[in-house]
């Protein structure tokens, strides 16, 4: 079953790797920019408007942000994510199913979240949309049946995460680089969450969801006599008041570099994260010199980083920079996911390249790419109905003065390699860099110890903890054979698995910025032919067919015949149950025993193939191999779980594998020895 998930594996890598890859502007004359002034006015309950008429197009777009400052929640966060999940459910004068149909019919969006909402629809529709908008925002419908479904469902989201390095990555970063009383390190999870009640997203609403220190900006094709009347009208009800502000010390950085490692044993890479506190303004004067030091650093496709690690020594599919530049306090970081093998080397090449951006000036061919692309892109946002509001309110709320993005332009052009350099040196922080790594310990850590570079462990939710214990020996009498017929016995024994001439997997799994679920089918008999899909809706996305005349991919129309080692993999792999046939191998291996998801497997070796096996109930949990992909060298692994028995054998319910995310496969239906034909195989 492992195969027939391995080739879609390597085409959702290479769509995602040449996702990553975008083409850079090349340098050219920079161009004088007119941005559209707002006329302002100001509500008797304090909420600021600001319009900005815009004719060419007939649509116009709303946005409602409060600029309150952050607050922690403690052992009750979560409330503000379930304010903003129940916001939008209705009204208390329209259902929610009203309210959504009414929406559609009329072709607008509309989102509402704990800290404002927007919209935007044609511009004949301005009035109807603003007040649905409005009716939303001031009039939400706080149930106890939908509180009660969005909070399971909030909790099963954070449970499916914990598998996922990435989502841990970030939890950690955050927490270690804040700290857990601060509102930008404190993290939502089952335990807090389950401590907020109905009443508590109620109180929290009418606490903070006020007037005083809003914005509402509109931008388009509307007048602004007319829309001010409607302001009025729809946002005059709205009750003054001022949410509380809770003044928080800021963090501080470590006193020397140092790495904190999470291990993560179902890990096939790292993430990898060094950084330092920033509070970088938008008033400041250095504010556009960081902005092109970052840009050259790891902001761009050509930067430093990402041409080190991406394109010199092919680690990566990219690695960037980033650095805040807000009126509060946020934080400089350079990022990216590497294999195990090369998360070490990876950590010395980017300090490397810390280092060359503050002690050598970067070159006036690099300075005037990075500047002419910056303006660039610059230039193509300002003509976005949103650029524009996001414009106007960080005029207003971060004190910038009315001409800021006028001289945006002037302020990039003027920067220098001087400035670049100097900027480095007082915000890319080298030596006292925060290293956040959530990666397999057990590949990575001695690699790590060896830098010279403080080590300290901690568990997925920030908490210090020892170093963990990567191997552990293998009781006596223990082969690689008893284990695998263990496992043979764990599913059903011999005879029963023997009997299983065919297996019919139906099941479904998400994937990053897909609108619905996939479904996903397999099909396996013994005479070594196999076809697994994925499709969406009535449509396939890909498919993947192994039979006695060979095998191929098909993937949107296109098809890739699968030919040597690739074939020969796929055709060993396709039988319902592989372990048959490893028990009659010689050159299998068991050296260790290994944690795998928090329990302890016998790590049983076959070539580039590693399967794991529950130390306790003997079921198979994972299964990880060395593949090449792309000319690298990179270990892909499938978890299996949930198993259930069907016609007296057990078979997995559940198969995970990573693939630069998670593909979480859940089965709804297995059938043995039925559905199957022919024609599935050609």
């Amino acid at each position: 079953m492992k195969k027939s998930i391995l080739i879609l594996s390597s085409l959702f890598l290479t769509l995602i790797m040449q996702g990553q890859i975008i083409p850079q502007p090349k340098p050219g004359v920079a161009p004088t920019v007119k941005i559209g002034k707002p006329l302002t006015f100001e509500l008797k309950n304090g909420l600021k408007v600001m319009v900005v008429e815009n004719h060419k197009l007939p649509r116009v777009a709303f946005s409602l942000t409060l600029d309150n400052e952050p607050y922690a929640e403690g052992d009750k966060k979560g409330i503000s994510d379930m304010t903003s999940t129940l916001m939008g459910s209705g009204t208390t004068k329209i259902s929610k199913t009203a309210f959504n149909e009414e929406v559609d019919f009329l072709g607008a969006n509309i989102n509402f979240s704990s800290n404002g909402a927007a919209a935007s629809t044609l511009s004949k529709y301005s009035s109807r949309v603003l007040e649905l908008m409005a009716d939303g925002a001031l009039n939400p419908n706080f149930t106890q049946e939908e509180f009660d479904k969005e909070k399971t469902k909030l909790i099963e989201g954070l449970k499916a995460n914990e598998k996922s390095v990435a989502a841990v990555a970030g939890r950690v970063v955050d927490f270690l680089t804040f700290g857990k009383d601060h509102p930008a390190g404190e993290y939502v999870s089952e335990a807090t969450l389950k401590n907020v009640t109905l009443q508590d997203v109620k109180v929290n609403y009418n606490t903070y969801f006020v007037p005083s220190n809003a914005y509402l900006i509109i931008v388009g094709d509307v007048k602004f006599k007319e829309t001010k009347k409607m302001v009025e009208k729809y946002f005059g009800s709205w009750k003054k008041a001022t949410a509380p502000a809770v003044s928080y010390s800021d963090p501080k950085d470590v006193a020397t570099t140092q790495i904190n490692f999470v291990d993560m044993p179902n890990a096939v890479q790292s993430e990898v994260y060094v950084g330092n506190i920033s509070n970088l303004k938008m008033t400041d004067p250095d504010y556009f010199a960081v902005l092109i030091a970052n840009q050259i650093l790891g902001g761009d496709f050509n930067s430093y980083i990402n041409m080190n690690l991406r394109e010199v020594h092919g680690w990566t599919y990219g690695a960037r920079t980033s650095i805040g530049g807000d009126k509060r306090v946020s934080n400089f970081s350079a990022t990216t996911q590497v294999r195990n093998a090369v998360t070490d080397s990876t950590v010395v090449e980017i300090m490397k390249e810390f280092k060359k951006i503050r002690t050598e000036k970067v070159t006036d061919e690099m300075l005037a790419s990075v500047k002419a692309g910056y303006i660039g892109r610059f230039v193509m946002q300002i003509e976005k109905p949103q650029t524009v509001a996001g414009y106007a309110l960080r005029i207003q709320t971060q004190g910038l003065p009315a001409d800021f993005y006028e001289n945006y332009i002037k302020n990039i052009s003027a920067v220098n390699a001087d400035d670049v350099m100097r900027v480095a040196k007082k915000y890319f922080l080298a030596d006292n860099s925060r290293i956040i790594i959530v990666g397999k310990a057990s590949d990575v850590a001695t690699g790590l110890e060896k830098l010279n570079i403080p080590v300290s462990y901690f568990d997925k939710y920030g908490n210090p903890t020892v170093k963990p214990e990567f191997k552990k020996p293998v009781p006596a009498g223990v082969t690689a054979k008893s284990v695998i017929y263990t496992y043979i016995k764990a599913i059903g024994g011999e005879k029963a698995a023997s009997a299983v001439k065919t297996i019919v997997m139906n099941g479904s799994t998400t994937i990053p910025q897909a609108p619905s679920p996939l479904s996903f089918t397999s099909k396996i008999d013994v005479k070594g032919r196999m076809m697994v899909e994925l499709a969406m809706g009535t449509m396939s996305l890909m498919k993947q067919v192994v039979n006695d005349k060979g095998g191929y991919v098909m993937q949107q129309g296109q098809r890739q015949n699968i030919e040597g080692v690739a074939l020969a993999e796929m055709k060993a792999g396709a039988t319902p149950f592989e372990e048959l046939s490893l028990s009659k191998k010689q050159d299998l291996t068991l050296d260790s025993i290994e944690s795998v998801n928090g329990k302890d497997a016998y790590a049983v070796k076959n070539g580039k193939t590693t399967y794991f096996y529950d130390v306790t109930s003997g079921l198979k949990l994972a299964e990880s191999k060395v593949v090449e992909q792309g000319g690298q060298s990179m270990t892909q692994t499938t978890n299996f779980g949930d198993y259930k028995e069907i016609k007296g054998v057990k078979v997995p319910f559940n198969i995970i594998q990573n693939v630069g995310f998670e593909l979480d496969i859940k089965m709804s239906e297995v059938k043995i020895n039925e559905g199957v034909s022919d024609t599935d195989f050609q």
